[in-house]
């Protein structure tokens, strides 16, 4: 089965963190990137998050253009594309915006060690797949995805999915939008976290282009093997 298509996503500071120490959810982008971003979802089967971005965040991850919804349904593809969970569900709102929110097929892989009763309470609005025992195993969440038939999935993080996505080998390209500001703090979320690798097992980019969107700078690099 061919992997699809997978690319990260991302707004940070200047000094590489998706927020504050408060991990709250911030502006770092503007109303023209915010426009890239929605384009980058509208040409997306699927847009995957963490489940810290869901808890915390509880976004809606929707094509916020009429014109690009509408284009989509040209195309014979759903108006929006499918919300992708993946992480722990202790903290994820049932009556959420995530889950609730638009007309978007929902999809949460989580693990073993989390309660049977929410499992089976999210399965009512979502398809909930259960993988790994403490950790999603994210390669074999990808086959899943792609025997659903997604052939382009949109990573927008936090830094642990990011991380785990990248240390798995599965991301082919990653975006990074650059806003004019620094938040410090070595608590603070960064494009990826995790444990992080050794430098001799680092991954390697190639850039591929840039944008100047007013005050934000997009860097974008393909991730080589």
């Amino acid at each position: 089965m061919e992997k699809p298509f997978i690319f990260i996503n991302s707004a940070i500071s200047l000094d590489g963190k998706l927020s504050t120490r408060e991990r709250k959810q911030v502006k770092i982008s503007n109303k023209e990137d915010l426009e890239r971003v929605d384009s980058l979802r509208a040409g997306a089967d699927a847009v995957m998050v963490g489940s810290n971005t869901v808890a915390i965040d509880d976004p809606k991850l929707t094509v916020k253009s009429e014109a690009l919804r509408n284009q989509r349904k040209a195309k014979g593809m759903p108006e929006n594309p499918a919300k992708v969970m993946v992480g722990s569900i202790k903290n994820i709102r049932v009556d959420g915006d995530f889950l609730n929110y638009g007309n978007a097929e929902k999809i949460i892989f989580t693990t073993e060690k989390e309660d049977i009763k929410k499992i089976e309470e999210l399965r009512k609005k979502a398809k909930v797949y259960v993988l790994g025992k403490q950790k999603t195993n994210v390669k074999e969440m990808i086959e899943i995805l792609s025997g659903l038939g997604m052939k382009r999935i949109m990573v927008e993080g936090g830094g642990t999915l990011n991380y785990e996505m990248l240390e798995a080998g599965l991301v082919d390209e990653i975006y990074v939008a650059i806003g004019p500001m620094i938040f410090g703090g070595k608590d603070a979320p960064t494009l990826a976290d995790g444990e992080g690798l050794l430098y001799e097992k680092k991954i390697n980019l190639e850039p591929i282009g840039t944008e100047t969107l007013g005050d934000v700078y997009v860097l974008k690099y393909k991730v080589l093997r």
